[in-house]
């Protein structure tokens, strides 16, 4: 097969995948509204987070970032296509977003606690002694200081992969693969995302008005992955 040809290949990959991750962001964004954007009325203790799981195990699944972590493991068709698309350039910006995405997201994938969370869930719930829901209440509590939305251990996960983003936008407005609206407007987005990531985790009183920052974001980011996707679907043409 022709060099030319697998490098095509890339490209519809990654657009495809960029499609689907689209798709999952907006779902993101009506599932946010829906629950009005609140989070401090996400469960604190772990035992109310089993609760949750009781009444609703997505909703449970949501709030501990099991959209997110989808995502970022379809993002990574996607970053490698970006990464080819620059590669001709021998641009060394493209390959330093390319390791910082792909170290981000196996941090953020070691750290998610969602799956870890629900299984607790059950061996709560067919706990027979006070002293063994207390061990998985305990181990529950460990887990949502580990990897939880808004926690440290969620943070570095989280803030590598928005870094990886603005990195790449800021190799599409210095080469000319991509419009330099194209990296403006990514660049725009992962900024406010950014400042939410840091609101969000280190000032818990502002976690209300984080979400000024993170719905504009949200908005800029799918703007973002709607432009470029459409000149991957171009160059696998």
């Amino acid at each position: 097969m022709r060099p030319e040809i697998k490098i095509k290949r890339i490209y519809l990959a990654g657009a495809i995948t960029a499609v689907i991750v689209i798709c999952l962001t907006l779902l993101d964004i009506v599932i946010g509204s829906s629950l009005g954007g609140d989070l401090s009325s996400i469960p604190r203790s772990a035992v109310d987070r089993f609760v949750q799981f009781q009444e609703n195990r997505l909703l449970g699944l949501y709030y501990l970032d099991f959209l997110n972590f989808t995502v970022s493991i379809i993002m990574i068709p996607v970053f490698f296509a970006l990464f080819v698309a620059h590669n001709n350039e021998n641009n060394p910006f493209a390959l330093l977003a390319l390791l910082i995405f792909a170290i981000g997201t196996t941090v953020f994938i070691a750290n998610n606690t969602a799956a870890p969370m629900l299984d607790l869930c059950r061996k709560y719930i067919a706990a027979t002694s006070a002293d063994q829901k207390n061990l998985f209440a305990a181990a529950g509590e460990a887990l949502i200081a580990k990897g939880a939305h808004g926690s440290y251990g969620a943070f570095p996960g989280f803030i590598m992969i928005t870094i990886s983003e603005a990195l790449i936008s800021i190799v599409m407005l210095l080469e000319r693969v991509f419009s330099r609206a194209t990296g403006y407007i990514g660049l725009s987005g992962t900024i406010l995302l950014m400042i939410y990531l840091v609101l969000v985790t280190f000032m818990p009183a502002a976690k209300e008005s984080a979400m000024i920052f993170a719905a504009p974001g949200g908005i800029l980011s799918i703007i973002w992955m709607i432009m470029f996707t459409g000149k991957l679907f171009r160059l696998a043409r």
